[in-house]
């Protein structure tokens, strides 16, 4: 991705006549840094960069798209592996141990989050990782967007990220208004359910168009992904576990909200059998898992496939 960003930058800048040390000054940049761009050598280009090429380019935003492609290329293998399994996934099954999942945070929280890294060294880091995360939550806006299904420990609630109460707010909003325009299901794992066995370690499962699937597991200082067949069984059981555990999705919404407005109370979570009943109660009345476009349950998984 990188060569192929250097390859445009060299084809915009030969066709408005420009020698890289003109480009250098109009981008504030010395010329030997338009050249490792365009060779895809040194150091990759930063965003504040790639606006400023855009702009002198005249690239109507062509150079600003293909970053965060670009500055993908820094992560680690597995996280790089990762996010291309996502961007390609049909169906994501997400549970978050202690903060929203980044697909729903909004920007405030994001960026509260990710001024927390440890790796983090500047002002502008922090704006690139927030702007390649955004940029990730534009699938599911697309028209083949993936089923989404995400449980929130309980504890996800009630850490207040952002400093604020208007960041907690607005999202808890984002999470409510995801699971209203049906772009998510979000369900909500109380205090109580302390016998699932997963304690401060975030799963995903994401299920391919071949309908294979890959998992990945994720701690404080830790990221696994795994293809293995007999893992991925595994980790997929332990999120259906959480799931089956967790609130009906109509209850983890008001519970959202109780916590949003300051008067949840625990006294207000069912018992596991009535929520059992309700969340029966609920598949029922709703014909099933009704999600979009369609399709069929996989009665050996609990997934449907298109």
């Amino acid at each position: 991705m990188a060569a192929l960003f250097g390859s445009r930058v060299r084809r915009l800048r030969t066709e408005a006549g420009l020698t890289q040390a003109e480009l250098g000054a109009k981008t504030h940049v010395v010329s030997t840094r338009i050249t490792q761009i365009e060779r895809a050598s040194g150091a990759k280009p930063t965003l504040e960069l790639a606006r400023a090429l855009d702009a002198a380019l005249g690239a109507d935003d062509l150079l600003v798209e293909l970053w965060p492609y670009v500055y993908r290329e820094m992560f680690p293998d597995w996280a790089r592996m990762f996010m291309a399994y996502s961007e390609r996934a049909v169906s994501i099954r997400q549970y978050a141990a202690s903060v929203v999942p980044g697909l729903l945070q909004t920007p405030a929280y994001a960026r509260a989050l990710l001024s927390q890294g440890l790796t983090l060294s500047s002002d502008e880091q922090l704006e690139e990782r927030l702007a390649a995360r955004l940029e990730r939550q534009k699938r599911l806006l697309a028209p083949d967007r993936p089923e989404l299904w995400v449980v929130l420990d309980e504890a996800v609630l009630r850490r207040p990220f952002g400093g604020g109460d208007v960041v907690v707010r607005e999202q808890f909003e984002r999470l409510i208004g995801a699971a209203e325009d049906h772009h998510a299901v979000v369900q909500v794992l109380p205090f109580e359910q302390i016998e699932h066995g997963v304690v401060d370690v975030s799963l995903t499962v994401l299920t391919m168009p071949d309908g294979s699937e890959v998992a990945y597991m994720e701690g404080a200082h830790f990221g696994q992904l795994t293809e293995e067949l007999e893992e991925v069984r595994r980790i997929s059981l332990t999120y259906d576990r959480l799931r089956a555990a967790a609130l009906p999705p109509n209850m983890s919404l008001d519970m959202i909200r109780s916590v949003m407005e300051g008067n949840h109370r625990g006294a207000n979570v069912p018992s596991r059998a009535e929520r059992r009943r309700l969340a029966q109660e609920q598949l029922q009345q709703s014909g099933g898992w009704r999600l979009r476009g369609g399709g069929r349950r996989d009665s050996r998984r609990g997934r449907t496939r298109s």
